[in-house]
């Protein structure tokens, strides 16, 4: 049970939430429950069952998901302040597609998905709020599989790098390795690094180690090949 005003607070404030009446929101908390898990611990194995979705308090998730040919690609990495896992409590999956581990020490509340799907058929208008924040997200993410499939290597890379530099001031730490950041980008280890090696050779950014500082973001937008 989610007893912490504040933690409940920081539910509440996530649009998955937001619009519940007051009395719907407490039954949730009274399934919900706080987790801790430190860095390098899974939450959950792809193929598991799926009864559970999360909200991230702090630390960093990631998704990943194993190939049929055996490769691993990085999904997603979770921030603080995201939902995850709770698609699969609209599509009726059983199990989780990906495997969530922790890159950092993390916190995070847990939702019994199944009750709350249960609260939300009876409420309509809920639902019809929640379709309008969702197919917002959904239209972001289809413009990122454009870009994904129609650019090149270096195309991809450099919008990753902008994106992160706008976010953090032109001061990006690599929150995963250089191999999964790759295989979020649809590319080889070795181009990834070969097109970074490119841009600091061309003054478009400075690396040390995982620290990657841009000096001038439009100048590094409008890199060509």
């Amino acid at each position: 049970m989610l007893t912490d005003a504040a933690l409940q607070q920081r539910l509440r404030q996530h649009h998955l939430f937001e619009h519940l009446p007051e009395a719907l929101f407490q039954h949730v908390c009274q399934r919900a429950l706080y987790r801790h898990i430190e860095t390098a611990a899974v939450l959950f194995h792809q193929a598991a069952a799926a009864e559970r979705f999360y909200l991230l308090l702090s630390g960093q998730i990631a998704l990943t998901r194993v190939l049929q040919e055996g490769q691993e690609k990085l999904v997603e990495v979770i921030t603080p302040g995201e939902c995850f896992a709770e698609a699969l409590m609209f599509n009726g999956s059983p199990n989780y597609p990906v495997t969530a581990t922790a890159y950092k020490s993390s916190e995070l509340i847990s939702i019994d998905a199944q009750h709350f799907r249960s609260l939300l058929e009876g409420q309509p208008n809920v639902c019809l709020a929640l379709l309008g924040s969702l197919s917002i997200r959904l239209h972001q993410r289809l413009n990122e599989i454009d870009t994904l499939t129609q650019a090149s290597a270096s195309r991809r890379v450099v919008r990753f790098l902008c994106q992160e530099a706008q976010a953090h001031n032109d001061h990006i730490q690599l929150k995963v390795s250089k191999r999964l950041i790759a295989s979020q980008l649809g590319i080889q280890p070795e181009t990834f690094s070969r097109i970074l090696h490119r841009l600091v050779e061309a003054g478009l950014i400075q690396m040390e180690r995982r620290l990657i500082r841009v000096p001038d973001r439009t100048a590094l937008a409008n890199f060509q090949d």
